[in-house]
């Protein structure tokens, strides 16, 4: 599933063309990406036509386009979801589950397509609300709105008005594992399976390592770990392990290369060269250096 670096690559993508674009028509391929697309907001298509794009804007896992300070065009990519920009004579691509005809000022006509493998993302006309802490809602607007369906969702580690200390706070009070905390969106926002485990061999911490025991030099360190690898895999345009990750302009990040941990088991730690090995977590996996994460 696209962790932050993958949906902030996307937003940075879309923000300067979808930015002062206004929507010339849309098509809807499928219905079943509109699932979390309220009745009670209107015809998806008929509400989107003729809106103007102001900015993209994310928070965490989650992507808004600004219509206006009311409501936005929610996007979650789900597991497999991409959005393409194309221009008008390019082929359509596999798996296109919703369309919008763009047209920008400068750029002129743009398509817009939302393309989903295996439709666990959506696209949804949502309204604003604001903001619990009266910051702005997201990475890429001022304003101190959020989309209601995101509302939830706590600010992510690289944005400006992320607070360490109610972090540490909330981490302190929970009896939990570190991992599972770190995968908790109402807690800490944008971080998956990769990018967890890539924090915690960073900071040599035991996925399993009990919250309340954490102390706060060990939550420091923790979630400077996230910070950097999360820079990391920013610049590097995010992780692609398949096609089902790509760009706007359908390109691979190439953060894969840099993994220490995930996907890495049997391969020799390159901080100690034990062997790196993978347990089952949540329906997933962890993977960890059993010498330098002990439990």
């Amino acid at each position: 599933m696209p962790e932050l670096p993958e949906v902030e690559v996307v937003r940075s993508g879309l923000d300067p063309v979808v930015s002062g674009a206004t929507v010339q028509s849309v098509e809807v391929f499928d219905q079943r990406s509109l699932k979390r697309h309220p009745v009670a907001a209107g015809p998806f298509a008929e509400v989107l036509g003729g809106q103007r794009f102001s900015a993209a804007v994310r928070r965490g896992k989650f992507l808004w386009l600004l219509m206006s300070e009311e409501r936005a065009l929610l996007v979650h990519l789900g597991m497999s979801g991409q959005v393409l920009l194309r221009t008008a004579d390019q082929p359509d691509p596999r798996h296109l589950r919703i369309r919008c005809h763009l047209e920008h000022p400068q750029h002129g006509e743009v398509r817009m397509d939302f393309v989903d493998q295996r439709v666990f993302g959506s696209m949804a006309v949502d309204t604003l609300v604001p903001t619990l802490d009266g910051g702005s809602g997201g990475y890429g607007s001022p304003l101190a709105l959020i989309p209601s369906q995101a509302a939830h969702i706590a600010r992510d580690p690289v944005d400006p008005a992320f607070d360490e200390r109610e972090f540490f706070r909330r981490l302190a009070v929970r009896r939990t594992g570190v991992k599972r905390a770190l995968l908790d969106q109402g807690m800490i926002s944008g971080i998956g399976n990769i990018y967890a485990d890539e924090a915690l061999w960073m900071s040599r911490t035991h996925g399993e390592y009990p919250t309340n025991l954490i102390s706060t030099r060990r939550a420091r360190s923790i979630v400077a770990a996230v910070k950097t690898v999360l820079a990391k895999a920013l610049v590097e345009g995010g992780t692609s392990f398949d096609a089902q990750y790509v760009n706007v302009n359908g390109e691979s990040g190439y953060f894969a290369h840099s993994l220490n941990a995930y996907g890495q088991q049997g391969k020799p730690c390159s901080r100690c060269g034990t062997l790196i090995v993978r347990e089952t977590f949540m329906n997933r996996g962890s993977h960890f250096c059993p010498r330098c994460q002990r439990k």
